[in-house]
């Protein structure tokens, strides 16, 4: 599209102004290719405006490009959309920053402003440049990065007239790397490289006019990092020091400041000796007239500078040498040339220098010739500029000496890996008399902006060649013509180093000689008409007047060669050669430094003369602006292709202007491009790049035009709609009220006396024909009613009937089923008992016969060994079965009265039957023994089934206590129901586990029976709920419990803090022997062995959640059994007759606590670590509603977020984090009090972050922007809800965040609206209320900015708040923790140690 054919009805174009520079105008009328183009300006003024065909006045960019962060991302670019995108952003939104390309454009506020804190610079480290606003951090930043990942030194160029900030801005920059990069070691190199600003400001920073604290030199910093990215040392060199201040000063101007801050500390005790009182009493600091400065108070500067010295390193004798020097100066300049005075003797006492020689050569001069020396008094002029010239030259030479030691001390013994310079010179100057140090500091700005329009094109061309777009060869700006004007071979200051040559070279002849070589043959130098001293130079920027008086003396810059020697002798100063020629080389090295490292700029623009705050003065702001190269960039980006989108800008801005076919083609760059060649059919207009989309000036406003268009052809398509619906609405109401009219009308007119008559006759009929029908119908209604309500409790009672006839049938089959079960019971305790007697009468019954056999032994010839074998046999089996013991006694008898050979037929006779039941009770004792096994293989199950029964319990008991805490009045009688039916449950359990744990004595004794004395089972073990350990197992039980436990994979989790409770039943244990030493070892390993494993998984969350919960149980347990009575409230008795008896824990409590702080602590930084990355993305980047927000362009500095966005996080990574985290902390037992500590910690996190970033993100400040802020809120409150933490208190550390989002979505406007965000937003400071509105930037045409008389409103309502005048909120910020405590529902009677816990030398006792 042409750019001619943009001059249309209702477009707006700028013209120029004589005040304002440049002012706007509507087109009143299409431009046809007149000589007129008819305007109407902003005040209602019809003009017609003379225009050139070939240069028409230049475009205004649409309203929703301005007050962009990036002067690139203007559709036009021009000195009058630069000027008032800057006035935009700097008058009305308080925005000082700006971004020009790859330059930073810095508007000096005048005013401190809250945007410098550590939260700041937190804020912007590790974020791109295009994600932020911009600000000087972000550059900081960048430069820290791109040396970090390249491994390249950089460079931040700090430029800009006097009063600009460029003192300011380098040293933000300097703290910005100094806090980012701090280094673990105790050196404080950091400290001592922002330790040096001060001293050099103290010593080379003067008032001016333009400025209380300007820079009288040019530095350059080179601080210097490891291989770890982190500060090691730096360096400081010096540029061309404004020595002539020293001696002069113009009326409100002062000298440097360390003269007034000496004169200020005059009285103190160590400053006596200096012999000084006020500034007022010396010449060299009252000549500006003032030697105050309002709002600074030198003697408190003067104490901060001896700490910055002190700091460094720099020794007391070393800073009284320095003070002295400076006293002697003051001195010398009260020097009178008449005669010998006190001022001289005092600078001569101060210096060690022998007073007439000094005196002497102050007023004489010592000539050399080839025959004779000759001494030649000076005239009193004379003496008084050799006076001053030795007093320049001692400050001169102690400047360099201060800068030296400096560097000294900043010195580091590693080596530099890499580092970035940070340069504060001074920028372009132009006064009314221009002298030699503005032709030095205008000679440098010209070589550095040779260097800057070389980057800039080389910037451009990598571009280009990245995106693979055609390159074309840009016409820019080369100044190389005037750098030879000034320093090639038989330049300006070739010249001028001759004429210095000379003795008796003067200004005027050096003069004449640039008048003979460069008038009419050097088109940049010229002769003024007026004038024969002076000549002028056209600079880059404009042309400068330069006077030529002093020249040569400022260049000499020498001291009588006497003087010297004098100075010499005191160790003072020495000799130098040429300003002109030292200056070059420097500025040379400068140069190559510069060419070796990566640059970026700054350029410190001075918003107005008068050092009023928020003023913008035009002329003032467009004059440096062409001085400093930020429109020289701007040329160089509209001649190609100025304005860049990336495909996903383009597609989500642009997406209303596609039409249904192209939106549903999968792949968005191909959609771009199909959109592009229908809408725009010139297609050198635009290029397709890899990544972007080029555009040349004007297409990005032609395509708004077009999506303003759509979008307002959609509006009249709704209002069309709403109208007419409403119209309709309204026909209707009208068209009804006219009918009812129209009935009442009519009826009137139809009354007489017979129609009333027959009326009222027919009220009558009615009456009683509608009392008839209702009688009816209420009668048939009742009899239907009686029959429903007849059924309904015929059919309720036998519904109740078979319900109790249902119960008692299952009460009857629980007794039976019940009786039986006691029955079995019974009989196999009968059963156990029975082979228990038998077993223990075989026993006695053996052991009688063994003793009547050896009290009456058969005669060894009747019985042989096999007969006694055999008889030993039998016996031990016939006294098992009761009818066998009389056979026993008759064989006994028969034994003791009868012979051998009856004995023995008897015997024989019997031997045969014996065998047979011996058989036979073998049998039965095999039977019996495999019975016993099966019996004891079901008492090993039903104890299995008991066990998991018992465990459940614990489990169900425990949730019970949990619920009976957490739940509130309205749920007591159904807590104290569940409580009852768990007691009659543990009753039963109980029982029966008493029970099988008989039998289970039983069966395990039943061998111990068989083999040797019955014990018999005094009932069921009771245990003391103690574990003993034996002292040598210390070391085991906390490597095995503490060190090695780890939280998944083991079987934990049955009662929480299951570790806590051994622990403390082994303590137990201890307290219980009364062993001190073994308590106190055991605690101790215990603390040590709970650091340790934090320590070694200090980036666990898992882990660190399973032992916070641990400690925590810990602790609690050893306040409920420590015996006081305020921890016993809610034990059981037996829990009462736990508590420990001997020793005293409250100091091991403390411990515990600490240590739970400790362990909290580094819980919540695990947790806040890994999800702030997903904060930003989440809650603020991400689209929760979709297709309301659009895309706007972003210029030079690309959001990461436009350039792919496949892997963001969502809302929903937030609200998966925040569930894992809940899970985790739930699985581990942890509080539910401290888990509700912990989520309100992380959320103040989530909306202290957003915010911060809301605040540093100008584009985020939408109406759109807010509603996906609330929509997003609301899925977190959603979340709290969900898991029952709405009592947390953690949806109020949202209420500021919330207030914000409302306040980016209501109307803004009247003063009713300036009252209502005064009275809603109460969570938030006026600081931030201010910051929302000044920032709020409207997505399309069809909102509104925050005109600046409505937030001056709002800001008076808001000056009565006493609120903190801080920006941003302290992510850092803790809430204090408290430890709830919470008795322990478990009987450790009742705990069992899992086998996976690999402690078996504990023995329950």
């Amino acid at each position: 599209v042409a750019l001619s054919t943009a001059y249309t009805r209702y477009n707006r174009v700028w013209i120029p102004d004589p005040e304002e520079v440049w002012k706007s105008a509507e087109i009143a009328k299409d431009y046809k290719g007149d000589r007129v183009l008819q305007l109407l300006l902003e005040d209602g003024t019809e003009l017609d405006y003379p225009v050139d065909p070939g240069s028409l006045p230049p475009l205004r960019n649409p309203d929703i490009l301005v007050g962009e962060n990036d002067l690139t991302a203007l559709s036009y670019l021009h000195e009058p959309a630069v000027l008032h995108n800057l006035r935009i952003r700097f008058a009305e939104s308080r925005l000082i920053y700006t971004y020009s390309g790859i330059i930073l454009v810095a508007m000096n506020p005048y005013k401190q402003l809250p945007i410098y804190g550590d939260a700041i610079i937190h804020a912007y480290s590790g974020q791109n440049m295009g994600d932020m606003d911009p600000h000087i951090f972000a550059v900081a930043e960048e430069a820290y990065k791109q040396m970090a990942r390249n491994n390249r030194n950089q460079s931040i160029i700090v430029s800009g007239e006097s009063g600009a900030g460029k003192t300011v801005s380098a040293r933000y920059a300097m703290r910005y790397f100094a806090t980012v990069s701090k280094s673990s070691s105790n050196a404080h190199v950091e400290d001592k490289v922002l330790a040096s600003n001060p001293i050099t400001e103290a010593v080379g920073n003067a008032k001016t006019t333009r400025n209380d604290n300007s820079s009288r030199f040019g530095k350059y910093t080179e601080i210097s990092f490891d291989e770890r990215n982190q500060i090691i040392g730096a360096n400081m060199r010096t540029y061309l020091l404004e020595k002539s201040r020293v001696v002069f000063q113009s009326e409100n101007e002062r000298n440097y400041h360390i003269f007034y801050q000496l004169c200020a500390s005059a009285r103190q005790s160590e400053f006596r000796h200096l012999k000084l009182g006020s500034a007022e009493e010396f010449n060299y600091t009252r000549m500006g007239g003032n030697t105050v400065i309002e709002g600074v108070n030198d003697r408190a500067d003067m104490v901060e500078t001896r700490k910055t010295f002190t700091l460094l390193g720099l020794r007391e004798d070393f800073q009284m040498d320095i003070f002295k020097i400076l006293a002697a100066i003051l001195h010398l300049g009260n020097v009178q040339i008449a005669a010998v005075d006190g001022h001289l003797m005092v600078f001569c006492e101060l210096l060690g220098l022998e007073c007439s020689k000094v005196a002497q050569w102050l007023c004489n001069r010592k000539i050399v010739t080839s025959s004779e020396t000759v001494v030649k008094p000076m005239t009193r002029p004379q003496a008084i500029n050799a006076r001053d010239a030795l007093a320049k030259k001692i400050y001169a030479h102690l400047f360099n000496f201060i800068v030296e030691r400096i560097n000294q001390a900043l010195q580091f013994s590693g080596k530099q890996h890499t580092f970035i310079g940070v340069l504060d010179i001074y920028g372009f100057e132009t006064f009314d008399v221009n002298s030699f140090e503005q032709f030095c500091i205008n000679y440098a700005n010209e070589k550095l902006q040779q260097q800057f329009n070389l980057h800039v094109f080389k910037l451009e061309q990598e571009e280009y060649m990245r995106e693979d777009i055609p390159w074309a060869l840009i016409d820019f700006y080369d100044n190389q013509p005037v750098i030879d004007l000034i320093e090639s071979k038989m330049g300006i200051l070739e010249l001028l180093d001759e004429e210095c040559l000379l003795p008796h070279g003067t200004d005027e002849n050096w003069l004449q000689k640039l008048y003979n070589n460069f008038i009419n043959k050097n088109p940049l130098f010229e002769k003024p008409r007026m004038s024969n001293t002076s000549f002028v130079i056209q600079h880059f920027a404009d042309k400068v007047e330069y006077k030529c008086e002093s020249f040569l003396e400022k260049n000499r810059d020498t001291v009588h060669d006497m003087l010297v020697e004098v100075m010499r002798e005191g160790k003072v100063c020495g000799a130098s050669g040429s300003e002109c020629c030292s200056f070059r080389s420097s500025l040379y090295l400068l140069m190559e430094t510069l060419n070796a490292t990566t640059p970026h700029y700054v350029r410190c623009i001075k918003p107005n003369d008068e050092k009023l705050p928020f003023e913008f003065d035009s002329k003032r702001v467009v004059q440096q602006l062409r001085a400093c190269g930020v429109l020289e960039t701007i040329r160089i980006s509209a001649q190609s292709y100025p304005s860049r989108w990336t495909y996903i800008e383009f597609y989500s801005r642009y997406g209303i202007l596609m039409t249904q076919q192209e939106l549903s083609f999968s792949d968005k760059k191909e959609v771009c491009k199909v959109v592009l060649h229908r809408l725009i059919q010139d297609s050198n207009q635009y290029q397709f790049g890899k990544t972007k989309i080029f555009f040349r000036a004007g297409q990005v406003a032609y395509l708004e035009k077009l999506r303003l268009d759509k979008l307002r052809q959609g509006c009249i398509v709704i209002q069309k709609h709403v109208r007419g619906w409403l119209q309709r609405k309204k026909f209707l109401r009208e068209r009804q009220a006219a009918l009812v009219i129209q009935q009442y009308f009519r009826g009137q007119k139809a009354i007489t006396a017979a129609a009333l008559k027959e009326a009222w006759a027919a009220i009558v009929i009615q009456k009683h024909c509608r009392g008839y029908l209702v009688r009816n119908l209420y009668q048939l209604i009742r009899v239907a009613t009686i029959t429903i309500q007849a059924h309904a409790r015929g059919f309720l009672a036998r519904r109740s009937y078979r319900k109790m006839l249902e119960e008692h049938k299952a009460m009857i089959l629980q007794k039976h089923t019940r009786a039986w079960l006691a029955r079995r019971r019974l009989q196999n305790i009968r059963r156990f008992v029975l082979n228990i007697q038998l077993t223990y009468r075989v026993q006695r019954l053996q052991k009688r016969l063994e003793d009547q056999v050896g009290t009456r032994m058969l005669p060894q010839h009747l019985l042989s060994p096999t007969d006694l074998l055999y008889l030993h046999r039998i016996l031990s089996y016939a006294v098992m079965a009761t009818p066998l013991q009389d056979s026993c006694c008759d064989l006994r008898n028969c034994h003791a009265h009868l012979p051998h050979s009856v004995l023995e037929s008897h015997f024989q006779s019997q031997k045969d039957c014996y065998e047979k039941e011996i058989e036979a009770l073998n049998f039965k004792v095999v039977h019996l023994s495999q019975e016993i096994s099966r019996l004891q293989k079901l008492f090993r199950e039903e104890n299995d089934i008991n066990e998991s029964i018992r465990h459940e319990v614990t489990r169900l008991t425990s949730e019970n206590m949990v619920w009976s805490l957490s739940l509130g009045p309205q749920s007591c009688s159904e807590s104290h129901t569940k409580q009852a039916r768990m007691g009659e449950m543990w009753t039963e359990w109980s029982l029966y586990e008493t029970w099988d744990r008989s039998f289970v004595c039983l069966a395990d004794h039943l061998p111990l029976f068989a083999a040797s004395d019955v014990r018999l089972s005094s009932g069921p073990k009771e245990y003391l709920g103690m574990l003993e350990y034996r002292r040598e197992d210390e070391a085991k039980l906390i490597q095995n419990l503490i060190l090695d436990l780890k939280p998944r994979g083991v079987v934990v989790n049955m009662i929480p803090g299951l570790p806590a409770h051994i622990l403390f039943m082994c303590v137990r244990y201890a307290d219980s022997l009364n062993d001190a030493d073994m308590l106190k070892s055991l605690m101790n390993s215990a603390i040590n062995g709970i650091k340790q494993v934090v320590k070694d998984h200090s980036e666990d969350f898992e882990m660190l959640s399973f032992w916070l919960s641990n400690t925590c149980h810990f602790l609690n347990c050893l306040k409920q059994y420590s015996g006081e009575e305020e921890f016993m409230k809610h034990n059981s008795l037996q829990q009462n007759k736990n508590c420990l008896n001997n020793f005293d824990l409250s100091e091991y409590r403390q411990i515990l606590s600490d240590v739970a702080i400790r362990i909290y602590h580094q819980f919540i930084i695990i947790m806040e670590n890994n999800i702030q990355p997903m904060i930003v993305p989440g809650l603020l980047e991400y689209e929760s509603l979709q297709g309301i927000s659009g895309l706007k362009p972003t210029g030079f500095r690309k959001r990461s977020s436009s350039i792919d966005d496949t892997d963001a996080y969502t809302m929903t990574s937030v609200l998966q984090q925040l569930s894992y985290f809940y899970s985790t902390m739930c699985q581990n037992g942890l509080d539910p009090e401290l888990v509700r500590q912990a989520v309100k910690q992380l959320f103040f996190l989530i909306g202290a972050v957003t915010l911060n970033s809301l605040f540093l993100r100008k584009d985020m400040c939408s109406c759109r922007k807010g509603m996906q802020i609330r929509c997003n809120i609301s899925y977190l409150e959603e979340w709290l809800k969900d898991k029952n933490l709405i009592n947390s208190l953690a949806k109020e550390t949202l209420e500021p965040l919330s207030q914000a989002a409302w306040l980016l979505q209501v109307k803004k406007t009247t003063d009713s609206d300036a009252e209502e965000i005064y009275e809603r937003c109460s969570s938030l400071s006026a600081v931030q209320i201010i910051k929302i509105l000044n920032s709020y930037t409207p997505i399309d045409d069809f909102e509104k900015r925050v005109t600046p008389s409505f937030v001056r409103k709002v800001q008076a309502l808001l000056n009565n708040r006493g609120d903190s005048s801080q920006l941003m909120l302290d992510t850092k910020y803790l809430f204090q923790v408290t430890f709830p405590f919470t008795a322990s529902p478990h009987a450790l009677e009742m705990i069992q140690i899992p086998s996976s816990f690999k402690l078996g030398f504990l023995n329950r006792l």
